[in-house]
């Protein structure tokens, strides 16, 4: 494969500052060192790529002259000696394009490798996971009526009517065989589900079977009837709404799988055993030190793609090649997938809106919605899908 071909036109310099670092990241405080890192990288290619302006610049004028020479001069030697100096600036100039192209190389491989190694943090930030811990599990009150007032000791009731007439009942005695009563209540109230009916079918015996002497217990009966709906109602609208956020959090975790084998197979590449990168990385706080320890990481990049060429002259730029995609592929799908979660907390925000005013869970909803308010907030200061998407598609610019 001639990679040079397929490179050039869309690889360019993987060093802009802002385009390696567009996620919000607050929860990384290394991001400093990052940009410092990949700001030494830009700077080093600009007086690289300055110097090497100025060869070919001074190339192109020598063989400018030597052709008006060759056009002007009638003596055989003297044009055979300019014609000869023609042929080797020529040469100079392929080896300073050639240059050009491992400087280029280099560079988008080191950069490559520090965003690399920063993407272990962007991916499962520590506050953002603990806020929607505290979120899912509000959730789980919300939708569970045992924590509302009343409704353990009132079951209780309705569990002993069920048992004591079950024998009368198909439909009482198949849903007593359906749940089983534990010390956890909540382990036998179907919100959801063909059992739901029976549920449902059993309640409105019960209330039925209470008579005007027991119009407080009728009246509790026909209030937790209602909430046991209105949360089965709720349950429901929330399910492909929760089923979207389980399968975006199922992606996420396997994205990460895979960022750990992209990352070991570069640090492999490098010579970096996981042990050493984990303790002058991933657990060292000194900034310097982490500082000094990514520009080693990035010169021992530099190296190797150097290596790589004196190798392989002729496909050293394939396995380089296809290390930047990798990059820049987990780039795009952790992009991706921070944009379906920005999406996935705006539907759960109408879902809530909608409940939030219901006389009967509207109070429980509205705490809710400040903790998802808390998450969105969260996710807001540490990630921008759409700019950090923006950024991962122009990784590479022409050269």
């Amino acid at each position: 494969m001639d990679m040079k071909k397929i490179l050039l036109p869309v690889l360019g310099v993987l060093i802009g500052v802002a385009g390696f670092a567009q996620s919000k990241d607050t929860l990384d405080t290394g991001k400093s060192v990052r940009e410092k890192v990949l700001a030494d990288i830009q700077s080093t290619l600009e007086k690289k790529t300055k110097a090497i302006d100025s060869t070919m610049l001074k190339l192109d004028q020598k063989v400018d002259s030597l052709d008006l020479s060759i056009r002007v001069t009638s003596n055989a030697r003297e044009k055979a000696d300019k014609l000869f100096d023609r042929v080797q600036a020529l040469e100079d100039k392929q080896k300073a394009i050639e240059q050009n192209e491992l400087n280029i190389f280099q560079a988008n491989y080191q950069a490559a490798v520090v965003n690399l190694v920063y993407m272990d943090r962007e991916i499962k930030p520590v506050v953002l996971f603990k806020t929607s811990k505290e979120f899912f599990e509000l959730l789980t009150e919300t939708t569970n009526p045992t924590y509302y007032p009343g409704y353990n000791d009132w079951y209780k009731q309705f569990h002993e009517f069920v048992e004591k007439n079950k024998k009368s009942s198909v439909s009482l005695t198949v849903f007593s065989n359906m749940v089983n009563y534990t010390s956890t209540v909540a382990s036998s109230i179907p919100l959801g589900g063909p059992v739901t009916v029976l549920f449902f079918s059993g309640l409105e015996t019960y209330i039925n079977s209470l008579g005007k002497k027991k119009k407080e217990l009728r009246d509790q009966s026909e209030k937790m009837f209602e909430l046991t709906a209105k949360l089965s109602q709720f349950v429901h609208d929330k399910s492909d709404v929760e089923h979207d956020w389980q399968t975006i959090t199922k992606e996420l975790s396997e994205m990460h799988t895979h960022y750990d084998t992209v990352l070991y197979q570069n640090l492999k590449s490098l010579g970096i055993s996981p042990e050493e990168f984990d303790q002058r990385f991933n657990k060292e706080s000194d900034a310097e030190k982490r500082y000094a320890y990514i520009t080693e990481i990035r010169k021992k990049a530099s190296e190797l793609v150097a290596s790589q060429k004196a190798l392989q002259p002729k496909d050293w730029k394939e396995n380089i090649y296809f290390s930047l995609m990798d990059v820049q592929s987990l780039k795009l799908r952790f992009g991706q997938i921070t944009f379906r979660m920005s999406e996935n907390m705006d539907e759960y925000q109408q879902l809530l809106k909608k409940y939030a005013k219901d006389p009967v869970i509207g109070e429980k909803v509205s705490t809710l919605q400040k903790k998802l308010n808390e998450l969105k907030e969260v996710f807001d200061n540490a990630f921008n899908p759409l700019d950090y998407l923006h950024s991962a598609t122009r990784m590479y610019k022409v050269t």
